[in-house]
């Protein structure tokens, strides 16, 4: 989609009716809503009111934004097609998996969630609220993985990335019965079995190289009764003082696995930028889920917008900067 900055909103009220079909009072809302969050990078209601273009007064949009948070839910299936529709590429893509959690008073916030990587930074796409701390499990990983892949189909995934939370012999069964190419991350002491070679650490595959040398085992290998690639490289963690190793199971492409991989860290940049760099997310006072599964949502939207915004004033307006390294001075979400 080709997005003009001087016409953000009915474009994406035209976006917005396509996909979801909402009536014209909810849809202008919504739009309203999200392009007040670019505008002010804040979730709170009684800045985003004042944050509404029109002659409405201040109170009667408050009162808007109150009603549309906790007397609507929106349909992740919808938000999924929507955020997809407006995707600056096209498939397949690289996909990311991690969790971002904050605490709000006695309410414990965590949300699992499944992004696609782009140029240095994820796209949210469909996600799930964990109602407890900590890791996720196999099966609301499989719920997501699923959807997705319901949604828009296997062929659609080039690779699918997850750090070392997102391991386990049910999971790898799952991406495995799918033929979703993955890239994730294994604990360095996870146990292993060679064909005809017997069980060692991971790690032990991997000790004879030299620091900064990665290396890819010759054939399949179980991690359980997966069979998987292995790569890894040999790392030193100066913060630490002791040497590391990344080493990373895949299903194919194996001499894709620690480029692929590197990417990852993307959604992490998603995550901060829906919080202390671009929203505030961790300012909400909301702690039911179901209005908090609507703000997340109308952030993701938000976080969208505001990188297409960038991509249009960068290609059209006015280009960032290179500096000398390589890098632009700032993001297209920026």
């Amino acid at each position: 989609m080709n997005i003009k900055v001087d016409n953000k909103y009915s474009d994406l009220i035209d976006s917005f009716k396509t996909v979801t079909g909402w009536h014209k009072a909810r849809v202008k809302c919504a739009v309203s809503t999200t392009c007040a969050m670019c505008k002010l990078q804040t979730i709170s209601f009684v800045k985003l009111a004042q944050g509404f273009e029109g002659q409405t007064k201040y109170e009667s949009n408050h009162r808007r934004i109150q009603r549309f948070f906790a007397e609507f839910v929106i349909d992740r299936y919808l938000l999924a097609r929507l955020i997809f529709s407006l995707l600056p590429h096209k498939p397949p893509y690289k996909l990311s998996l991690d969790r971002t959690n904050w605490k709000f008073g006695k309410t414990d916030i965590n949300i699992l969630m499944l992004s696609v990587c782009h140029k240095g930074v994820a796209m949210p796409l469909l996600w799930k609220m964990l109602p407890k701390r900590g890791n996720s499990n196999a099966e609301e990983r499989k719920e997501l993985l699923n959807e997705y892949i319901k949604l828009f189909g296997v062929t659609t995934i080039s690779s699918f990335l997850g750090d070392r939370e997102f391991i386990g012999e049910p999971w790898f069964e799952e991406l495995i019965r799918h033929k979703v190419p993955f890239f994730i991350r294994i604990k360095e002491n996870m146990k292993v079995k060679i064909p005809r070679k017997g069980t060692k650490r991971a790690f032990g595959l991997f000790n004879h190289l030299r620091t900064g040398q990665y290396y890819h085992i010759e054939g399949l290998v179980y991690l359980g009764k997966n069979l998987v690639y292995l790569s890894g490289i040999k790392t030193f963690n100066p913060a630490t003082g002791k040497v590391e190793f990344v080493i990373i199971a895949s299903l194919n492409k194996q001499d894709q696995a620690l480029i692929d991989y590197k990417e990852r860290w993307q959604i992490e940049t998603m995550f901060k930028a829906m919080k202390s760099s671009g929203f505030n997310l961790e300012d909400t006072h909301l702690n039911n889920l179901d209005r908090l599964t609507t703000l997340i949502a109308v952030v993701a939207i938000a976080f969208v917008w505001a990188y297409l915004a960038g991509i249009d004033k960068h290609e059209n307006i006015s280009p960032i900067k290179v500096k000398k390294h390589g890098r632009r001075a700032y993001s297209f979400f920026k």
